[in-house]
């Protein structure tokens, strides 16, 4: 996903749950979490090494309610889903940041009043889901309590971070669709609803349908590394 291909995701920055600042995971919620380290290392094998497991357990401390949320089966279908579209998104977690240079000048909405402090060409795509444009940087940073405006370089720079953002966009972003990704999967609406939220404007309704059809086989075979099925709703949109 191009965070910058769903204008609309400037009007909606609510946060869901209660962050926590510190990015530090305690013990209790690593423990818990639904993927472990082999899983992870199983879906991503040639991976950039900056995007490690550690970085993803220290940023699961800012949405609670991510893989915790249901029962057993909702909360591994959630790590499954969001990990095949990150997993679109990166290429296998092997891009850190976009890769097309030509595009990183296109990012700077200056009709913001905050305008594009850290310069021109300093918003493009970075981390699992490619944040990116000055107003989100702006939005994410404000709810993680991170000045990401004014230091975007910090997500591809502090895998924590990087991490947080993705789940920033998945649990408080609807995007093109109608509803938050988290929601889609806890409310057994379909693994295509989180397609539209995250690129539905470029990707559902007949269009791109093998970028699309790569989202739906990733989590296929991610809910099945987790001993899951697919759930209910639709797989595509």
């Amino acid at each position: 996903m191009k965070l910058s291909r769903a204008m609309s995701m400037l009007a909606s920055a609510a946060v869901l749950g209660t962050l926590s600042m510190t990015g530090q995971t305690t013990p209790a919620a690593a423990a818990s979490f639904v993927v472990s380290e082999a899983q992870f290392n199983q879906m991503f094998p040639n991976r950039n090494s900056f995007y490690t497991y550690a970085g993803l357990l220290d940023a699961l401390n800012a949405y609670p309610p991510f893989t915790t949320t249901g029962d057993g089966a909702t909360r591994k279908r959630e790590a499954a889903a969001f990990l095949a579209n990150v997993s679109h998104e990166t290429g296998g977690l092997k891009y850190v940041v976009e890769q097309n240079t030509a595009n990183y000048p296109h990012y700077c909405d200056s009709s913001q009043p905050y305008g594009c402090p850290a310069g021109q060409a300093a918003y493009y795509g970075r981390g699992p889901l490619q944040l990116s444009w000055n107003f989100n940087y702006k939005a994410a940073g404000d709810a993680l309590g991170i000045d990401l405006l004014n230091n975007p370089y910090q997500v591809e720079r502090n895998p924590a971070i990087a991490w947080k953002t993705g789940l920033w966009f998945w649990n408080t972003q609807s995007g093109a669709g109608t509803m938050t990704a988290h929601n889609a999967i806890v409310n057994n609406k379909g693994f295509g609803q989180t397609i539209r939220s995250i690129n539905g404007a470029l990707e559902c309704d007949g269009k791109n349908p093998a970028e699309r059809n790569d989202r739906i086989n990733l989590y296929k075979q991610f809910v099945a590394v987790l001993g899951a099925d697919v759930g209910g709703g639709d797989l595509s949109c």
